[in-house]
C-alpha cells in the first residue's frame, strides 16, 4: 500500500504525500504535503501520541514520552493541549480534484463538493 493519497475520516480530509497542503499551525503559511513526514505523531491519523494534523519542520517538535518513546509532535500536542483547527484544502489540490481524469468517478459520487467548487474553476486560472 502506498501513502500517496488516502482519506482521514477523523479530520475529514485527504492525506498523503501526494496531497499539497499548508502547515496546520494557525500562524504559518508554509507549503507542505500531508505525508507521513509532516504528520503530528508520525503515524496516519496521529497514532496514540499526536493529533494527526500536518506541520512544516518548524512546527514539529521532538518529544520524549514517559515510556521512552520519541515522536515528532506539534506545539499543542507537545504541551498536552487540544489540537489546532485543521486548515482547508489548498486551491491547487481542489483544482486537481475538480479537473483530473483520475478523479472523474469521485466527482460523480460527490456532487456537493463539485457544486461548492465550480466557482473556483470559473474565477481563477
Amino acid at each position: 500500500m502506498g501513502w500517496s493519497i488516502g482519506y482521514d475520516g477523523n479530520w475529514e480530509r485527504d492525506i498523503g504525500y501526494g496531497v499539497p497542503a499548508e502547515c496546520d499551525h494557525p500562524k504559518c503559511r508554509e507549503k507542505i504535503n500531508r505525508g507521513l513526514s509532516c504528520v503530528c505523531g508520525e503515524q496516519p491519523y496521529g497514532g496514540d501520541k499526536g493529533c494527526g494534523l500536518f506541520f512544516c519542520a518548524k512546527h514539529l517538535f521532538l518529544h520524549l514520552f514517559v515510556d521512552g518513546e520519541v515522536k515528532f509532535v506539534c506545539p499543542r500536542c507537545d504541551s498536552h493541549k487540544p489540537p489546532y483547527r485543521p486548515k482547508p484544502d489548498v486551491e491547487e489540490w481542489i483544482r486537481f480534484k475538480m479537473t483530473h481524469e483520475s478523479w472523474e468517478e469521485w466527482r460523480t459520487q460527490n456532487p456537493k463538493f463539485v457544486e461548492e467548487n465550480k466557482r473556483l474553476l470559473s474565477t481563477k486560472h
